[in-house]
């Protein structure tokens, strides 16, 4: 590279990518999701349920951005009591409906059909609920996860069950720290 062009150039370096970092700015609403970018490890216990099974389980999650920064995108290895899991998400918020979306493939029943879930965010709780359907596409139950953030670290996790979607069942609960 020419020396009269190299100081330019390297000058401009940092602003070029400091602009390409910041040239789709997030919503106001997806700001919110944020807080779950990084690398996060997981760990918890699950009850023996008609659900689940008793045990210890670890996540490995790596959530960021689509290239238009409207998806937030994470993928999963769940090592659950019962087996591995991977999955991958995609949540978003739907100005349409004014709401938060979740919508998750898992690969534990191949051809089962993907999570849809509306999710609510009040202050640092998020709620995924969801029904979870039989074979033969009926409700079967009413499922949730419930993430509370302690901290730009760390996030609570517990899994619930309820048949009426009011009074609810623990499933299992647990802890993830972000990576650095």
């Amino acid at each position: 590279m020419n020396r009269l062009f190299r100081p330019v150039f390297l000058a401009l370096c940092p602003l070029a990518a400091a602009f390409a970092a910041n040239a789709v700015p997030l919503s106001p609403e997806l700001q919110r999701l944020d807080r779950a970018v990084g690398k996060w490890n997981y760990h918890g216990e699950n009850q023996q349920t008609g659900y689940t099974k008793a045990g210890k389980w670890t996540w490995e999650q790596d959530c960021g951005w689509s290239a238009n920064r409207i998806y937030l995108l994470c993928s999963f290895v769940m090592n659950w009591p019962e087996g591995t899991d991977h999955s991958v998400s995609i949540s978003t918020y739907n100005s349409l409906d004014n709401a938060y979306w979740h919508y998750e493939v898992i690969d534990d029943e191949k051809g089962n059909k993907p999570v849809v879930s509306r999710m609510t965010i009040v202050g640092d709780t998020w709620t995924d609920a969801s029904d979870n359907l039989d074979a033969n596409g009926k409700a079967a139950q009413h499922y949730r996860v419930v993430y509370h953030y302690a901290s730009a670290a760390r996030v609570e996790v517990k899994f619930e069950v309820s048949d009426d979607a009011i009074h609810w069942s623990s499933l299992g609960q647990g802890v993830g720290a972000k990576q650095p």
